[in-house]
Protein backbone atom coordinates (compact mmCIF):
# COMPACT_ATOMS: atom_id res chain seq x y z
CA UNK A 1 0.00 0.00 0.00
CA UNK A 2 1.30 3.54 -1.06
CA UNK A 3 0.94 6.16 1.84
CA UNK A 4 1.89 9.98 1.73
CA UNK A 5 2.32 11.22 5.37
CA UNK A 6 1.98 15.30 5.19
CA UNK A 7 4.25 16.63 8.20
CA UNK A 8 7.52 14.92 9.74
CA UNK A 9 6.34 15.94 13.09
CA UNK A 10 6.28 13.63 16.06
CA UNK A 11 3.26 12.42 14.84
CA UNK A 12 3.87 11.63 10.94
CA UNK A 13 7.03 10.21 11.63
CA UNK A 14 5.84 7.91 14.20
CA UNK A 15 2.84 6.71 11.80
CA UNK A 16 5.44 6.47 9.24
CA UNK A 17 7.60 3.79 10.78
CA UNK A 18 4.69 1.94 12.20
CA UNK A 19 3.46 1.62 8.47
CA UNK A 20 6.73 1.08 7.33
CA UNK A 21 7.13 -2.01 9.62
CA UNK A 22 4.30 -3.55 7.86
CA UNK A 23 5.88 -3.25 4.70
CA UNK A 24 3.65 -0.33 3.26
CA UNK A 25 5.15 2.39 0.93
CA UNK A 26 5.52 5.42 2.88
CA UNK A 27 6.21 9.04 1.73
CA UNK A 28 6.48 11.53 4.23
CA UNK A 29 6.36 15.54 2.62
CA UNK A 30 7.54 18.07 5.04
CA UNK A 31 7.99 21.64 5.09
CA UNK A 32 11.38 22.07 6.88
CA UNK A 33 14.60 21.66 5.89
CA UNK A 34 16.41 20.93 9.15
CA UNK A 35 13.70 18.51 9.83
CA UNK A 36 14.16 16.31 6.72
CA UNK A 37 17.94 16.65 6.02
CA UNK A 38 18.08 15.24 10.09
CA UNK A 39 16.03 12.33 9.36
CA UNK A 40 17.49 11.36 6.22
CA UNK A 41 21.00 11.78 7.73
CA UNK A 42 19.95 9.13 10.47
CA UNK A 43 18.11 6.96 8.21
CA UNK A 44 15.02 7.23 10.58
CA UNK A 45 12.27 5.89 10.32
CA UNK A 46 13.92 3.41 8.44
CA UNK A 47 12.61 2.40 4.99
CA UNK A 48 10.78 5.98 4.39
CA UNK A 49 11.30 8.06 1.75
CA UNK A 50 11.29 11.91 2.57
CA UNK A 51 10.54 14.80 0.23
CA UNK A 52 10.90 18.47 1.15
CA UNK A 53 8.76 20.96 0.04
CA UNK A 54 5.12 22.81 0.67
CA UNK A 55 2.47 19.62 0.31
CA UNK A 56 -0.07 22.67 -0.18
CA UNK A 57 1.32 22.99 -3.89
CA UNK A 58 -0.18 21.26 -6.22
CA UNK A 59 2.79 20.41 -8.57
CA UNK A 60 4.54 19.04 -6.02
CA UNK A 61 2.06 16.61 -4.35
CA UNK A 62 1.24 15.31 -7.87
CA UNK A 63 5.18 14.78 -7.89
CA UNK A 64 5.67 12.61 -5.20
CA UNK A 65 4.30 8.90 -5.53
CA UNK A 66 5.57 6.97 -7.95
CA UNK A 67 2.26 5.56 -8.97
CA UNK A 68 -1.18 5.48 -7.09
CA UNK A 69 -1.70 6.97 -4.07
CA UNK A 70 -4.02 4.79 -1.50
CA UNK A 71 -4.08 6.69 1.80
CA UNK A 72 -2.76 10.40 2.60
CA UNK A 73 -2.84 11.17 6.38
CA UNK A 74 -2.40 15.35 6.82
CA UNK A 75 -0.83 15.54 10.08
CA UNK A 76 0.91 18.65 10.49
CA UNK A 77 -0.07 21.01 13.01
CA UNK A 78 -1.28 23.51 11.24
CA UNK A 79 -5.41 22.50 10.87
CA UNK A 80 -5.23 25.03 7.50
CA UNK A 81 -2.50 23.04 5.79
CA UNK A 82 -4.00 19.71 6.81
CA UNK A 83 -7.55 21.52 5.79
CA UNK A 84 -5.84 22.45 1.83
CA UNK A 85 -3.93 19.21 1.56
CA UNK A 86 -6.85 17.16 2.36
CA UNK A 87 -8.85 18.92 -0.36
CA UNK A 88 -6.23 18.88 -2.68
CA UNK A 89 -5.39 15.04 -2.00
CA UNK A 90 -8.70 14.34 -2.66
CA UNK A 91 -9.37 16.49 -5.61
CA UNK A 92 -6.32 16.46 -7.78
CA UNK A 93 -5.04 12.92 -6.68
CA UNK A 94 -8.25 11.30 -6.37
CA UNK A 95 -6.60 9.83 -3.22
CA UNK A 96 -9.26 7.15 -1.97
CA UNK A 97 -8.48 7.46 1.36
CA UNK A 98 -7.64 10.72 3.06
CA UNK A 99 -7.42 11.20 6.82
CA UNK A 100 -6.56 14.76 8.20
CA UNK A 101 -5.79 15.94 12.10
CA UNK A 102 -7.62 18.32 13.35
CA UNK A 103 -5.64 20.38 15.71
CA UNK A 104 -7.99 23.01 17.47
CA UNK A 105 -11.46 21.44 18.55
CA UNK A 106 -13.14 24.38 17.19
CA UNK A 107 -12.03 23.57 13.83
CA UNK A 108 -13.05 20.40 13.92
CA UNK A 109 -16.64 21.20 12.18
CA UNK A 110 -14.70 21.56 8.99
CA UNK A 111 -13.05 18.61 8.30
CA UNK A 112 -15.45 16.53 6.54
CA UNK A 113 -16.40 15.18 3.02
CA UNK A 114 -16.93 18.67 1.60
CA UNK A 115 -13.10 19.53 1.99
CA UNK A 116 -11.67 16.45 1.38
CA UNK A 117 -11.54 14.39 4.37
CA UNK A 118 -12.57 11.24 5.00
CA UNK A 119 -11.86 10.43 8.87
CA UNK A 120 -10.48 13.79 10.96
CA UNK A 121 -8.86 12.39 13.90
CA UNK A 122 -9.01 15.17 17.08
CA UNK A 123 -7.17 14.36 20.11
CA UNK A 124 -9.07 16.58 21.91
CA UNK A 125 -12.55 14.92 20.94
CA UNK A 126 -11.02 11.57 21.12
CA UNK A 127 -9.72 12.29 24.72
CA UNK A 128 -12.60 13.62 26.41
CA UNK A 129 -14.87 10.00 24.83
CA UNK A 130 -12.15 8.44 26.70
CA UNK A 131 -12.83 9.80 30.21
CA UNK A 132 -16.34 9.72 29.29
CA UNK A 133 -15.97 6.04 28.49
CA UNK A 134 -14.57 5.54 32.19
CA UNK A 135 -16.65 7.49 33.90
CA UNK A 136 -19.76 7.14 32.19
CA UNK A 137 -22.64 3.86 33.37
CA UNK A 138 -25.40 3.29 31.91
CA UNK A 139 -24.79 6.04 29.05
CA UNK A 140 -23.70 6.37 25.56
CA UNK A 141 -19.90 7.61 24.58
CA UNK A 142 -19.48 8.25 21.26
CA UNK A 143 -15.31 6.57 20.64
CA UNK A 144 -14.69 7.43 16.77
CA UNK A 145 -16.48 8.50 13.73
CA UNK A 146 -15.93 7.07 10.38
CA UNK A 147 -16.56 7.67 6.75
CA UNK A 148 -17.55 11.32 7.22
CA UNK A 149 -20.03 10.65 10.15
CA UNK A 150 -21.68 7.48 8.32
CA UNK A 151 -20.38 5.25 10.64
CA UNK A 152 -19.71 5.38 14.47
CA UNK A 153 -18.18 3.00 17.28
CA UNK A 154 -20.01 4.09 20.19
CA UNK A 155 -19.22 2.19 23.89
CA UNK A 156 -21.80 1.73 26.40
CA UNK A 157 -20.86 0.20 30.49
CA UNK A 158 -24.06 -1.48 31.38
CA UNK A 159 -25.82 -0.52 34.43
CA UNK A 160 -26.45 -2.94 37.76
CA UNK A 161 -30.07 -3.00 36.70
CA UNK A 162 -29.91 -3.28 32.88
CA UNK A 163 -32.47 -5.16 31.60
CA UNK A 164 -30.47 -7.00 29.16
CA UNK A 165 -28.53 -8.72 31.76
CA UNK A 166 -28.62 -12.26 31.21
CA UNK A 167 -29.61 -12.14 27.55
CA UNK A 168 -27.93 -13.30 24.56
CA UNK A 169 -27.09 -10.60 22.20
CA UNK A 170 -28.99 -12.46 18.95
CA UNK A 171 -32.03 -12.29 21.17
CA UNK A 172 -31.83 -7.86 21.73
CA UNK A 173 -33.22 -7.61 17.92
CA UNK A 174 -30.42 -4.82 17.48
CA UNK A 175 -31.16 -3.22 14.37
CA UNK A 176 -29.68 -5.22 10.73
CA UNK A 177 -27.08 -1.98 10.40
CA UNK A 178 -25.31 -2.57 13.70
CA UNK A 179 -22.97 -4.55 15.00
CA UNK A 180 -21.24 -5.86 18.56
CA UNK A 181 -17.96 -5.80 17.85
CA UNK A 182 -16.69 -6.60 21.73
CA UNK A 183 -17.30 -6.74 24.83
CA UNK A 184 -15.51 -5.46 27.51
CA UNK A 185 -15.74 -7.75 31.35
CA UNK A 186 -13.14 -6.80 33.63
CA UNK A 187 -10.06 -7.66 32.14
CA UNK A 188 -11.20 -9.88 29.56
CA UNK A 189 -12.10 -8.87 26.17
CA UNK A 190 -14.42 -10.90 24.53
CA UNK A 191 -15.21 -11.43 20.88
CA UNK A 192 -19.06 -12.17 20.67
CA UNK A 193 -21.16 -14.31 18.78
CA UNK A 194 -25.01 -14.34 18.84
CA UNK A 195 -25.16 -16.71 21.70
CA UNK A 196 -23.10 -14.80 23.72
CA UNK A 197 -24.85 -13.81 27.20
CA UNK A 198 -24.07 -9.89 28.62
CA UNK A 199 -23.66 -8.96 32.23
CA UNK A 200 -24.42 -5.80 34.29
CA UNK A 201 -20.86 -4.26 34.25
CA UNK A 202 -19.81 -4.85 30.81
CA UNK A 203 -18.79 -2.54 28.34
CA UNK A 204 -20.43 -3.36 25.19
CA UNK A 205 -18.67 -1.84 21.84
CA UNK A 206 -20.61 -1.49 18.98
CA UNK A 207 -20.63 -0.34 15.30
CA UNK A 208 -23.35 1.73 14.25
CA UNK A 209 -25.03 3.71 11.56
CA UNK A 210 -26.82 7.48 12.24
CA UNK A 211 -29.93 5.70 11.49
CA UNK A 212 -29.22 2.41 14.24
CA UNK A 213 -27.84 4.40 16.94
CA UNK A 214 -31.17 5.91 19.07
CA UNK A 215 -32.40 2.04 18.70
CA UNK A 216 -28.93 0.75 19.81
CA UNK A 217 -29.02 3.30 22.83
CA UNK A 218 -31.98 2.27 24.07
CA UNK A 219 -32.02 -1.11 23.96
CA UNK A 220 -28.68 -1.11 26.02
CA UNK A 221 -29.34 1.78 28.42
CA UNK A 222 -32.77 0.25 29.18
CA UNK A 223 -33.30 -0.40 32.94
Amino acid sequence: MKVVIVGGGNVGTFIASELAKGGHEITIIELEDERVSAAKASGEPEGVRWVLGDACEVDLLRSVPSGAVDVLAAVTGDDEDNIVVSLLAKQELAVPRVIARVNSPKNHWMFNESWGVDVAVSTPHLLTSLVEEAVSVGTLVRLLSFEAGRASLIAVTLASDTKVADQQIMALDFPRDSTVVAVLRGERVIFPRGDTVLAAGDEVLVLVTPDSEADVQATLTER
